[in-house]
């Protein structure tokens, strides 16, 4: 099971560098199996006998993996695209708030409000992902 995660892992991890926009989902998704592993790992690394083994080995590897190219690379650039979206989302709506309006600038002005706190949500969980990659060091 630890294989396939890590594997798993592997592979959005790849894909997720290789892109420059993501979707909600995507940023969940990547941060639910980053922990989900990080979670395995810390639990077998105590299961783990001390002596050199293969599982031993390829758990220090998922977890350089993760320190090195998600937590390093891959958090701090979703973290900063993430901001950029909220402060253009709400320089639009606030650019938008003379006169009177039609019912498709309401709604659309409606649904912009709704993708603004699905974001503001998806900061606030990222950034707690960040505080514990800060006491974990």
């Amino acid at each position: 099971m630890f294989d396939s995660e890590s594997q798993k892992l592997q592979n959005l991890i790849d894909t997720v560098n290789s892109k420059t926009d993501m979707t909600i989902h995507e940023i969940v998704e990547t941060y639910y199996q980053v922990m989900n592993v990080s979670s395995m790992c810390a639990m077998l690394k105590e299961q783990a006998d001390s002596e050199p083994n293969p599982l031993l080995s390829k758990i220090q590897e998922t977890e350089k993996m993760i320190s090195e190219k998600f937590d390093s690379i891959i958090h701090p650039k979703i973290l900063t695209k993430i901001s950029l979206t909220i402060q253009e989302m709400t320089k639009n709506l606030q650019s938008g708030h003379s006169g009177e309006k039609s019912k498709e600038q309401i709604e659309s002005n409606a649904k912009l409000f709704e993708e603004l706190r699905q974001t503001m949500s998806t900061k606030e969980f990222v950034e707690q992902y960040e505080t514990g990659i800060s006491h974990d060091q």
